[in-house]
Protein backbone atom coordinates (compact mmCIF):
# COMPACT_ATOMS: atom_id res chain seq x y z
CA UNK A 1 0.00 0.00 0.00
CA UNK A 2 1.11 4.04 -1.14
CA UNK A 3 2.50 5.66 2.16
CA UNK A 4 0.08 8.73 2.25
CA UNK A 5 2.11 11.87 1.53
CA UNK A 6 3.26 14.12 4.28
CA UNK A 7 3.79 18.15 3.88
CA UNK A 8 6.04 19.43 5.67
CA UNK A 9 4.55 23.20 6.65
CA UNK A 10 6.53 24.50 9.35
CA UNK A 11 9.63 27.78 8.86
CA UNK A 12 13.21 26.10 9.49
CA UNK A 13 14.09 27.76 12.42
CA UNK A 14 17.51 29.95 11.78
CA UNK A 15 19.39 32.79 12.74
CA UNK A 16 17.68 34.84 10.03
CA UNK A 17 14.44 33.92 11.32
CA UNK A 18 11.75 36.75 10.48
CA UNK A 19 10.76 38.33 13.84
CA UNK A 20 7.72 40.34 15.23
CA UNK A 21 9.38 43.74 15.52
CA UNK A 22 11.25 43.92 19.10
CA UNK A 23 10.75 40.38 19.60
CA UNK A 24 13.51 38.37 20.22
CA UNK A 25 16.08 37.09 17.83
CA UNK A 26 16.60 33.12 17.12
CA UNK A 27 20.41 32.01 18.14
CA UNK A 28 21.96 28.93 17.84
CA UNK A 29 25.38 28.47 19.51
CA UNK A 30 27.66 25.60 19.91
CA UNK A 31 28.75 25.01 23.66
CA UNK A 32 30.45 21.48 23.14
CA UNK A 33 31.55 19.62 19.82
CA UNK A 34 33.44 16.17 19.36
CA UNK A 35 35.99 17.79 17.41
CA UNK A 36 37.19 19.70 19.97
CA UNK A 37 37.81 16.76 22.53
CA UNK A 38 34.26 16.43 24.31
CA UNK A 39 32.47 13.31 24.33
CA UNK A 40 29.61 14.89 22.43
CA UNK A 41 28.50 17.97 21.17
CA UNK A 42 26.06 20.36 22.59
CA UNK A 43 23.94 23.67 21.31
CA UNK A 44 22.18 25.86 23.24
CA UNK A 45 18.89 27.54 21.42
CA UNK A 46 17.82 31.05 22.87
CA UNK A 47 14.22 32.36 20.29
CA UNK A 48 11.32 33.77 21.28
CA UNK A 49 8.05 31.31 22.10
CA UNK A 50 6.28 32.67 19.54
CA UNK A 51 9.48 31.84 16.47
CA UNK A 52 8.47 30.87 13.32
CA UNK A 53 5.41 28.19 12.82
CA UNK A 54 4.10 28.14 16.74
CA UNK A 55 1.30 27.02 18.06
CA UNK A 56 -0.78 29.35 20.51
CA UNK A 57 -3.09 29.88 22.89
CA UNK A 58 -5.35 32.50 25.00
CA UNK A 59 -2.59 32.98 27.67
CA UNK A 60 -1.40 35.01 25.16
CA UNK A 61 -3.89 37.68 25.60
CA UNK A 62 -5.39 37.10 28.70
CA UNK A 63 -3.05 36.54 32.25
CA UNK A 64 -6.14 34.19 33.34
CA UNK A 65 -6.25 31.67 30.61
CA UNK A 66 -4.50 28.22 30.99
CA UNK A 67 -1.24 27.90 29.39
CA UNK A 68 -0.40 26.37 26.51
CA UNK A 69 0.94 23.15 27.95
CA UNK A 70 -2.88 22.79 30.19
CA UNK A 71 -4.46 22.43 26.72
CA UNK A 72 -5.78 19.16 25.07
CA UNK A 73 -3.42 17.82 22.28
CA UNK A 74 -5.50 16.21 20.27
CA UNK A 75 -6.69 20.23 19.53
CA UNK A 76 -3.28 20.27 17.49
CA UNK A 77 -3.47 16.70 16.20
CA UNK A 78 -6.39 15.47 13.69
CA UNK A 79 -8.25 16.20 10.67
CA UNK A 80 -8.37 19.81 9.23
CA UNK A 81 -9.58 21.62 5.90
CA UNK A 82 -7.29 23.66 3.94
CA UNK A 83 -8.62 26.84 2.34
CA UNK A 84 -6.82 29.44 -0.17
CA UNK A 85 -7.97 32.59 0.96
CA UNK A 86 -5.41 34.72 -1.20
CA UNK A 87 -7.95 36.35 -3.34
CA UNK A 88 -9.84 38.21 0.37
CA UNK A 89 -9.15 41.40 1.18
CA UNK A 90 -7.21 42.82 4.01
CA UNK A 91 -9.25 40.78 6.46
CA UNK A 92 -10.53 37.54 5.91
CA UNK A 93 -14.23 37.04 6.74
CA UNK A 94 -17.17 34.67 6.75
CA UNK A 95 -17.89 35.70 3.77
CA UNK A 96 -14.53 33.96 2.02
CA UNK A 97 -15.04 30.95 4.12
CA UNK A 98 -17.89 29.87 5.46
CA UNK A 99 -19.43 28.64 2.02
CA UNK A 100 -16.43 26.33 1.10
CA UNK A 101 -16.50 24.30 4.48
CA UNK A 102 -18.56 21.69 6.04
CA UNK A 103 -21.47 22.71 8.69
CA UNK A 104 -19.06 20.71 11.36
CA UNK A 105 -15.51 20.79 10.99
CA UNK A 106 -12.97 20.58 14.33
CA UNK A 107 -9.74 22.81 12.55
CA UNK A 108 -9.23 25.36 9.76
CA UNK A 109 -5.98 26.30 8.25
CA UNK A 110 -6.14 29.44 5.82
CA UNK A 111 -3.34 30.15 3.14
CA UNK A 112 -3.26 33.92 2.69
CA UNK A 113 -0.43 34.47 0.62
CA UNK A 114 0.00 33.22 -3.27
CA UNK A 115 3.58 32.65 -2.56
CA UNK A 116 4.93 33.58 1.16
CA UNK A 117 8.80 34.53 1.21
CA UNK A 118 9.73 33.69 4.88
CA UNK A 119 13.12 35.10 3.90
CA UNK A 120 11.84 38.78 5.16
CA UNK A 121 9.25 40.52 7.55
CA UNK A 122 5.99 39.82 5.56
CA UNK A 123 4.02 43.21 5.89
CA UNK A 124 0.23 44.20 5.49
CA UNK A 125 -0.39 40.33 5.95
CA UNK A 126 -4.04 38.98 6.12
CA UNK A 127 -5.50 39.33 9.22
CA UNK A 128 -8.80 37.39 10.72
CA UNK A 129 -12.18 39.07 11.26
CA UNK A 130 -13.26 38.46 14.60
CA UNK A 131 -16.55 37.02 13.77
CA UNK A 132 -15.13 34.45 11.26
CA UNK A 133 -13.65 32.86 14.51
CA UNK A 134 -17.18 33.51 16.15
CA UNK A 135 -18.69 31.50 13.48
CA UNK A 136 -16.05 28.72 13.28
CA UNK A 137 -16.39 28.08 16.64
CA UNK A 138 -20.19 27.84 16.39
CA UNK A 139 -19.32 24.81 13.93
CA UNK A 140 -17.24 23.01 16.66
CA UNK A 141 -14.14 24.25 15.50
CA UNK A 142 -11.54 24.23 17.95
CA UNK A 143 -8.21 25.39 16.15
CA UNK A 144 -7.52 28.33 13.46
CA UNK A 145 -4.32 28.08 11.58
CA UNK A 146 -2.86 30.83 9.24
CA UNK A 147 0.30 31.43 6.88
CA UNK A 148 0.71 35.15 8.33
CA UNK A 149 2.98 36.17 11.26
CA UNK A 150 -0.88 36.91 13.52
CA UNK A 151 -4.49 36.32 13.52
CA UNK A 152 -4.81 40.21 14.11
CA UNK A 153 -3.18 42.87 12.08
CA UNK A 154 0.54 44.23 13.09
CA UNK A 155 -0.74 47.17 13.97
CA UNK A 156 -3.74 45.87 15.97
CA UNK A 157 -3.61 46.47 19.96
CA UNK A 158 -6.73 45.37 21.04
CA UNK A 159 -5.97 41.75 19.42
CA UNK A 160 -9.88 41.05 18.90
CA UNK A 161 -9.48 38.01 16.74
CA UNK A 162 -7.40 36.81 19.49
CA UNK A 163 -10.03 37.54 22.31
CA UNK A 164 -12.42 35.82 19.94
CA UNK A 165 -10.04 32.31 19.79
CA UNK A 166 -10.15 33.25 23.93
CA UNK A 167 -13.84 33.28 23.71
CA UNK A 168 -14.21 29.97 22.26
CA UNK A 169 -11.36 28.18 23.83
CA UNK A 170 -9.49 27.33 20.32
CA UNK A 171 -6.00 26.85 19.62
CA UNK A 172 -4.27 28.97 16.66
CA UNK A 173 -1.12 28.26 14.85
CA UNK A 174 0.70 30.78 12.85
CA UNK A 175 3.54 31.71 10.36
CA UNK A 176 2.49 28.13 8.20
CA UNK A 177 4.46 27.16 5.05
CA UNK A 178 1.48 26.54 3.11
CA UNK A 179 2.32 27.08 -0.74
CA UNK A 180 1.41 25.16 -3.64
CA UNK A 181 -0.71 22.46 -1.38
CA UNK A 182 -3.91 22.18 -2.70
CA UNK A 183 -7.25 22.51 -0.75
CA UNK A 184 -8.87 20.16 0.81
CA UNK A 185 -8.67 17.77 3.69
CA UNK A 186 -5.98 16.89 5.34
CA UNK A 187 -4.48 15.30 8.90
CA UNK A 188 -2.61 17.82 10.75
CA UNK A 189 -0.17 17.12 13.17
CA UNK A 190 1.41 20.07 15.04
CA UNK A 191 2.30 19.28 18.44
CA UNK A 192 3.49 22.15 20.97
CA UNK A 193 6.77 21.46 23.23
CA UNK A 194 5.31 20.80 26.78
CA UNK A 195 7.20 24.11 28.51
CA UNK A 196 5.30 24.77 31.31
CA UNK A 197 3.02 28.05 31.92
CA UNK A 198 3.96 29.63 28.41
CA UNK A 199 1.42 31.03 25.73
CA UNK A 200 3.08 29.37 22.41
CA UNK A 201 5.94 27.07 21.32
CA UNK A 202 7.17 26.39 17.99
CA UNK A 203 6.19 23.51 16.71
CA UNK A 204 7.02 20.94 13.50
CA UNK A 205 3.86 20.92 11.56
CA UNK A 206 2.94 18.51 9.17
CA UNK A 207 -0.02 17.91 6.62
CA UNK A 208 -0.58 14.04 5.90
CA UNK A 209 -2.99 13.35 3.34
CA UNK A 210 -6.00 11.16 3.88
CA UNK A 211 -6.37 8.05 1.55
Amino acid sequence: MKKPRLHDISQGLRPALPLWPGDHAFECSVTATVGEGSSVTLHRLSMSTQSGTHAECSRHVRGDAPALDELELDVFLGPCELLDVSAAGAVISASDVLDRLPAQLTRVLLRSFGKADWSRWPENFKAIDPALIDALAARGCRLIGTDTPSIDPETCKALRAHQAAHRAGMGILEGLVLDAIPEGRYELIALPLPIAGVEATPVRAVLRELT
